[in-house]
């Protein structure tokens, strides 16, 4: 079983930084893919980025290229996401999620793990 637990949110003018960061314990050595989703109000959960935890490789929802950065430090099994030019539509619920098997990365549905999520709103 993997724990997650995020923290960094918090309120932020528009055109400003966060990083977040997810530590993962338990039994993680199975764990082939780590992701941050983000959910608004009255929407669905939105990937936004994914790190492959052999690799490194990442992808990113189109709405943050450039923007935002994922990555890991697997020897701390942390997972961290790098904020900038941060704009009023990125206020959401984040939340660090993990996976062992495989499937479209932006398919919440494919994750095995979630943590509870840490707010970020941008003003």
């Amino acid at each position: 079983h993997v724990q997650l637990v995020e923290s960094g949110g918090g309120l932020v003018q528009a055109g400003g930084s966060l990083r977040l960061s997810c530590a993962a314990s338990g039994y993680t050595y199975n764990r082939n893919c780590m992701a941050w989703f983000r959910q608004a109000p009255g929407k669905e959960r939105e990937g936004v980025a994914r790190i492959a935890t052999g690799s490194g490789n990442t992808y990113y929802a189109d709405s943050v290229k450039g923007r935002f950065t994922i990555s890991q430090d697997n020897a701390k099994k942390m997972v961290y996401l790098r904020m900038i030019s941060l704009k009023p539509e990125d206020t959401a619920m984040y939340y660090c999620a993990a996976r062992s098997s495989g499937g479209s990365w932006s398919d919440a549905s494919t994750y095995n793990y979630w943590g509870q999520g840490t707010q970020v709103t941008v003003s």
